[in-house]
């Protein structure tokens, strides 16, 4: 793959293309992003050779959609209108399911690979672009079997070359297991960060006593509010799922605590203890 466009100069598709200009540093990488202050700074920081538009497609080996979900679902009928019949498009979303239904009737439906790689920062924006974002990161693939395999065994290739790990999964399992997995905590640490920031106009010293275990906690709060309200509108039914269940867990805790049954405290906490099994090869 020599010409590469990137749609979203921003932490994803900007980590995507300092990773592939270390596995072919002549590549041609090109942005397209809405921002153009984003360009201007992708070109500086050597992100991108340059900007290119949606006419220019047609010539590209590779299209990365890096956009937020709501734009994705609108920009990618239009991406596969002006590609090449060769070109391999992919997108980075963290949800699936309306992704892959917003181009399922598309002619060039099996230029397109779905993908979510399981990566990222609290950060965003071209300055957050890192290289090695993806090494050791697991990439979800929904629907593979609607992409031609030619295009399919060039992902792959690409993916493992930068460190990958490749799972399949159907798009509505996506996006229920990831709503716990991700959503969730996402919401759990802007909660978090609410209630702190509200109770800090009251009392000034809180943030004196905020130590690593706050600050690791909280640090999803600081990710970009518009990537994860779009995020949160096209994933809304599993999300409230799992906030029914989370807000249950809560408030038992709560009356666990109210009828000074530290007993059953120990017990909730010894028990969710097992999680340190479950996440060990993430550590």
């Amino acid at each position: 793959m020599k010409n590469i466009h990137i749609i979203g100069i921003g932490l994803i598709g900007g980590s995507f293309a300092r990773d592939l200009r270390v596995v072919n540093p002549k590549m041609n990488i090109y942005g397209i992003d809405a921002n153009p202050e984003h360009i201007t700074q992708a070109v500086a920081l050597g992100i991108i050779d340059a900007q290119s538009s949606l006419s220019d497609l047609k010539d590209a080996d590779l299209v990365v959609v890096a956009v937020p979900v709501d734009i994705a679902t609108t920009i990618l009928p239009e991406v596969l209108d002006h590609i090449g019949k060769d070109t391999l498009v992919i997108d980075m979303g963290s949800t699936k399911k309306a992704i892959c239904e917003s181009v399922a009737t598309h002619p060039n439906r099996r230029n397109f690979l779905a993908c979510h790689p399981i990566a990222g920062t609290e950060f965003s924006g071209p300055g957050a672009a890192i290289k090695g974002l993806y090494a050791g990161k697991t990439n979800i693939i929904c629907e593979v079997e609607k992409t031609t395999f030619k295009l399919q065994e060039k992902a792959l290739e690409l993916f493992k070359s930068i460190g990958m790990r490749i799972r399949y999964m159907d798009p509505v399992a996506h996006d229920k297991h990831i709503a716990y997995m991700s959503h969730l905590s996402h919401i759990s640490s802007f909660m978090l960060g609410k209630t702190v920031i509200e109770k800090e106009k009251n009392e000034r010293d809180i943030f004196d006593m905020a130590g690593s275990g706050f600050a690791s906690t909280v640090r999803l709060a600081k990710s970009n509010p518009t990537t994860w309200t779009s995020i949160f509108k096209q994933n809304k039914e599993n999300i409230l799922e799992t906030l029914e269940e989370y807000i249950e867990n809560l408030t038992h805790f709560k009356q666990l605590m109210q009828e000074d049954n530290f007993e059953g405290v120990y017990t909730e906490m010894e028990q969710t203890n097992h999680i340190k099994e479950i996440l060990k090869g993430l550590e």
